[in-house]
């Protein structure tokens, strides 16, 4: 955020507000609901508004907040940038005596102004707006009206957007039958289907695609619905298509499946297919749908989280005419739906069911091997729990191929480089002494192995990733926005050897286990972080926004890895670091950056834990 000049007692900053240099915050989502406002066009316009505000009373933006792709409806404590201007308001340093928002309507969405408003009351920062013309007055029942009824359009607006969004689905569906995006059902593949029929999207490349059956897989999906029209039960499919040795779903489309143990079918695969609507030609929406649901129904104020749901059968949306080639008739699914109803009454070639035993984790244990939940079987009146996938599915060669489970350790790669003396020389020797003890006072010291590397090379980069296949990599020393210093074979002072950050990130993405983050402590690392989450190199990562100094990168470190071997998650690790530079008085502790993936969660993801595998 940018400050704004000091007033009349401390300098000539907003003389006209008698106050400190104004904030302003900005909620600014990514795309617009309407008119898909790219981050940059959404910004400098909120900006331009919040300018024109303070800057005729002689304020001046010296600091900006900025939410990329976040919804609205998210809580400001669960907004990145929302959340640290919270924070700023709790700091007794901060440099800025008011926050501005430019534009309400996407900051406050419902009640989220009631929920907000007190901190800016209680930490005595006035709040500014342009639709009052200025500061909004606690005791003005007419501002708090007219921000409330903001707050009120504002859901308004997107409940309207997901109506508008819905309807255009379901007609689009039912008039055109046109294939909506997702990954294409088992038995069928995407080719192209021409332009879009809308002109921007078509000007931007934008392409149709259509379903078409799959020279060899259509004719498996013909076979099981056959096969189970004709009394065959579900499991007993699924074992003769492994037997003889058909791919998967999993196997058919590994690139989208690298998550799935891909050797074998199993039930719930042949069930999906049994149950797809779209094998009989018709597109089909609308089968699930997203609920919102409290997060914590004790703390209302912590806002809604989406859940996909299923939706009963009569609410889905079917296409009025056949949209693509069918591979069973309507008939044929509706009878394969009537016989999996009827399942239990009916006859089939599943086996006698055994009396019922008590067995305590039914469905609970799932094989550390293939993943599929372990079977209870009773012998010498106790209950024992197996996997019946090896003997079955008769692959126990491909079960030789998985790796067995273990809890396994966290593997870390410490690279050091500080090759030159003088000013620029850096106690990397020290930082990672520090990592190692703060380590071993751990609770969970045992599940942490430490592979130090000091004066790294690039070669050292190479051997630690492809030898030790680390799920942490990290790196203290020299660098800059877009490279990275490390040290040569050199038994002397020297120069270092400098490579690109793109460089480094291809070194680090070069094994079949990528590491689940990447950790640049070092001056300016913050702008290469985003590319490593972006380029999927790691899901997490952290760097620093500024230049930060020896001893600051130091105490980050070690207490970083302190709080990683007792057991926290990467985001409560990284508070930790921040409160511990605080703590010491040093003016760094909003340095340290962490970014992630979309689909992780930092305060989830737990490195060490003894009772399952570094990430989870």
């Amino acid at each position: 955020m940018p400050p704004v000049e000091p007033d009349a007692r401390r300098g000539p900053r907003c003389p006209d507000l008698g106050q400190e240099p104004h904030e302003r915050f900005l909620d600014g989502r990514q795309h617009h609901a309407v008119e898909h406002q790219d981050p940059a066009a959404s910004r400098a316009w909120q900006l331009r508004r919040a300018s024109g505000l303070v800057e005729p009373k002689g304020g001046t933006i010296v600091a900006e907040y900025f939410d990329v792709d976040k919804s609205r409806s998210i809580p400001w404590a669960r907004r990145s940038r929302a959340s640290a201007l919270i924070e700023a308001l709790k700091s007794a340093g901060r440099d800025f005596d008011a926050v501005v928002v430019g534009e309400p309507h996407r900051a406050f969405y419902g009640n989220q102004y009631s929920l907000t408003f007190p901190l800016f009351e209680h930490f005595r920062v006035p709040l500014w707006v342009p639709e009052v013309g200025g500061a909004i007055d606690p005791g003005n029942a007419a501002h708090d009206m007219i921000m409330g009824v903001f707050g009120g359009l504002s859901k308004g607006e997107r409940n309207r957007v997901k109506i508008g969004v819905r309807s255009a689905m379901a007609a689009i569906t039912a008039t055109e039958g046109r294939y909506l995006g997702g990954r294409p059902p088992y038995g069928y593949e995407l080719i192209d289907a021409g332009p879009h029929p809308n002109p921007a999207k078509a000007a931007d490349g934008k392409r149709l695609r259509r379903l078409v059956p799959h020279p060899a897989f259509s004719l498996m999906v013909k076979w099981i619905f056959a096969q189970f029209i004709g009394g065959r039960g579900i499991f007993d499919i699924a074992e003769e298509l492994t037997r003889e040795g058909v791919p998967s779903p999993s196997a058919a489309d590994p690139g989208r499946n690298r998550h799935r143990v891909q050797v074998a079918w199993s039930k719930s695969a042949v069930r999906v297919i049994i149950t797809n609507p779209r094998y009989t030609g018709h597109q089909v929406w609308n089968k699930q749908r997203k609920d919102e649901v409290l997060l914590d129904v004790d703390d209302v104020a912590l806002g809604h989280t989406t859940k996909l749901r299923w939706n009963d059968r009569d609410q889905w949306v079917w296409s009025e005419q056949q949209a693509h080639e069918p591979l069973v008739s309507v008939a044929d699914f509706e009878r394969a739906q009537a016989v999996l109803a009827s399942r239990g009454r009916g006859q089939a070639t599943h086996k006698p069911h055994r009396t019922r035993r008590p067995y305590a984790f039914r469905g609970c244990l799932h094989c550390g091997c293939c993943e599929r939940r372990m079977q209870g079987n009773w012998n010498n009146d106790q209950a024992y729990y197996r996997c019946r996938f090896p003997v079955e599915a008769k692959v126990d060669r491909a079960m030789r191929d998985i790796r067995a489970p273990k809890t396994e350790q966290l593997r870390i790669l410490l690279l050091g480089s500080s090759s030159e003396r003088g000013e620029r020389a850096l106690c990397v020797g020290r930082e990672q002494k520090r990592i190692r003890k703060a380590v071993e006072s751990a609770l969970l010291r045992d599940y942490v192995e430490l592979d130090v590397r000091p004066a790294a090379t690039t070669e050292d980069l190479l051997d630690g990733i492809t030898k030790n296949r680390p799920h942490v990599v990290h790196f203290s020393g020299h660098s800059d926005d877009d490279l990275i210093e490390f040290e040569e074979e050199i038994d002397d002072y020297h120069k270092g050897v400098v490579v690109t950050a793109r460089a480094f990130a291809s070194a680090v993405r070069a094994t079949d286990d990528p590491p689940l983050l990447v950790l640049l402590n070092s001056c300016n690392s913050a702008a290469q972080i985003d590319r490593l989450v972006q380029e999927q190199i790691a899901p997490f990562a952290i760097g620093m926004a500024d230049e930060i100094e020896d001893g600051d990168a130091i105490i980050y470190a070690a207490q970083f890895y302190a709080a990683v071997a007792n057991g926290q998650s990467i985001r409560s690790a990284h508070l930790s670091a921040q409160a511990a530079l605080e703590l010491a008085g040093l003016a760094s502790t909003e340095l340290p950056t962490l970014a992630h993936a979309d689909d992780v969660d930092p305060a989830t993801a737990v490195l060490v834990n003894r009772w399952s595998e570094p990430g989870s």
